[in-house]
C-alpha cells in the first residue's frame, strides 16, 4: 500500500478518534498510531471505560487493532529473517 495513502487513512481515523472522544491529546493519538493497546488504556483511562467497549468503539471507527500474538510473531520472523540474512552474508 501506498505510504502517503497510510498517512492519510490514519489522519482521518485520528480525527474521528478525537471527534468522539475529546479528552484525548494529539500527543496521545501520536503515541497511539503506533500502539492500539496505548490507545485502549487511555480510553480506559480517560473514559472509565472496559477494555472490551473501548477495542468496540475502535472497531465501529474502523481502527483495527492487531494483537499482542500477531505483533510478537512478526518481530520474531523479522528476527530469523535477520539471522539468516547476517549468517549468509557472513559466510561469504
Amino acid at each position: 500500500m501506498d505510504k502517503n495513502i497510510v498517512k492519510g487513512d490514519w489522519k482521518q481515523l485520528s480525527g474521528a478518534i478525537k471527534q468522539k472522544w475529546g479528552k484525548l491529546t494529539d500527543d496521545d493519538l501520536l503515541r497511539a498510531k503506533g500502539d492500539g493497546e496505548y490507545l485502549l488504556g487511555k480510553l480506559q483511562e480517560q473514559y472509565g471505560l472496559t477494555k472490551d467497549k473501548a477495542k468496540a468503539g475502535l472497531q465501529d471507527l474502523g481502527y483495527e487493532l492487531r494483537s499482542a500474538e500477531r505483533r510478537v510473531s512478526a518481530r520474531d520472523r523479522r528476527g530469523v529473517e535477520d539471522d539468516a540474512t547476517t549468517q549468509r552474508t557472513s559466510g561469504r
